[in-house]
């Protein structure tokens, strides 16, 4: 997936956590508390944010999928840039697919920058 440089900046990223997974185990004869016992590790899904651009390479990528159910998941990175465009943060984020597509509300009431926002699911990322 070939992208322009305005195709790949957001204004707003989310979805960059984890969490533990655990299960309950009670204790035959002890009634005071339950074991909670780590199973396996939960990613959120990543939510990117930007203005409407058309023509975009990367939201051709999403239609795609849903339109032809043709997933094809693919490796990227999220760089956290100073005001200088310069990457301060990077997480490299491990076989992601698009889940959700969508743009938000239109308003004729309203003049303001129309924002799609995309969401992916992902195996797992980690920190450079």
């Amino acid at each position: 997936m070939a992208a322009q440089k305005n195709d790949i900046m957001f204004q707003s990223v989310s979805g960059l956590s984890s969490e533990m997974q655990t299960e309950t185990i009670k204790e035959g004869g002890e009634n005071r508390f339950e074991h909670e016992l780590p199973v396996r590790t939960k990613f959120t899904n990543l939510v990117l944010k930007r203005g409407l651009i058309k023509d975009s390479s990367l939201i051709k990528w999403c239609l795609n999928t849903f339109q032809q159910l043709d997933i094809r998941p693919v490796d990227l990175e999220v760089k956290l840039l100073n005001e200088k465009h310069e990457p301060l943060m990077t997480w490299a984020v491990k076989q992601a697919w698009p889940k959700k597509w969508a743009v938000e509300d239109l308003n004729a009431m309203e003049s303001k920058i129309l924002i799609e926002s995309l969401e992916l699911r992902y195996q797992f990322f980690t920190i450079l």
